[in-house]
């Protein structure tokens, strides 16, 4: 391509319909922009990013995006609120979005403030995006679990079926407290773990100890506003 920034273009870039914005954005940020399992991710990590993923909170959904805007007008709006981790763009098999993408900021401050100042805002004349608190929910319900089976049984059954398991909560029987209720909730390290795991474990899919399972998510958490806890 001509004047391309790029010495190559990254897979799900090469003959976008915004291809050389795209590039430009890229290059003017040192971001990277790449396409995986139906959606384009912009940054994750940004350029010179130490440490982890920023903690849940940090995230906003983005929705009501005009089916055939892209990148290099959404993440200058975003990045007017503080530093961008990552924006996922939504997209389907014609080259245009879903109408909807995700952006994960660096710290939960930006992440509130985005929802704040760019719910409503006009990205395009007549058109108004919506932002709203992003559910990264991380943890499934799973029934149907044989009531004598310990803690410690199921996180090493749930670990040899699911990956990225980081803990699993038991309740026990009213009745008999060496017993379990029957059910169990997983926890897992990220929403996309989380995701993957509900997927595989479809009932009809996978049985535990010879035993049919209900799978599906749990109540995410509610992360109480600092506003809020400073009013009671």
């Amino acid at each position: 391509m001509e004047g391309s920034p790029n010495k190559s273009n990254p897979e799900g870039i090469s003959g976008a319909r915004n291809e050389a914005a795209l590039l430009t954005l890229m290059e003017r940020t040192g971001y990277h922009i790449v396409q995986e399992n139906g959606q384009r991710k912009y940054g994750g990590p940004p350029p010179g990013w130490e440490g982890t993923q920023p903690s849940r909170g940090c995230e906003v959904f983005v929705g009501k995006i005009p089916r055939d805007l892209f990148e290099d007008e959404l993440v200058p709006v975003f990045m007017k609120i503080g530093k961008i981790y990552e924006l996922r763009l939504m997209m389907d098999f014609s080259g245009s979005n879903r109408g909807y993408a995700f952006v994960m900021y660096t710290n939960r401050e930006d992440g509130k403030k985005a929802v704040k100042q760019l719910n409503n805002y006009e990205i395009r004349k007549g058109r108004y995006l919506g932002v709203c608190p992003s559910v990264d929910n991380c943890r499934l319900f799973v029934g149907g679990i044989p009531k004598n089976k310990k803690q410690e049984e199921i996180l090493a059954e749930m670990a040899k079926v699911t990956e990225q398991v980081v803990d699993v909560i038991v309740y026990p029987s009213v009745n008999d407290k060496a017993k379990n209720r029957g059910f169990a909730f997983v926890e897992y390290e990220n929403h996309r773990a989380a995701a993957m795991a509900r997927r595989k474990l479809i009932p009809g899919r996978i049985q535990l100890w010879g035993h049919q399972i209900m799978v599906d998510w749990a109540e995410p958490e509610q992360d109480v506003d600092e506003d809020v806890m400073r009013s009671i």
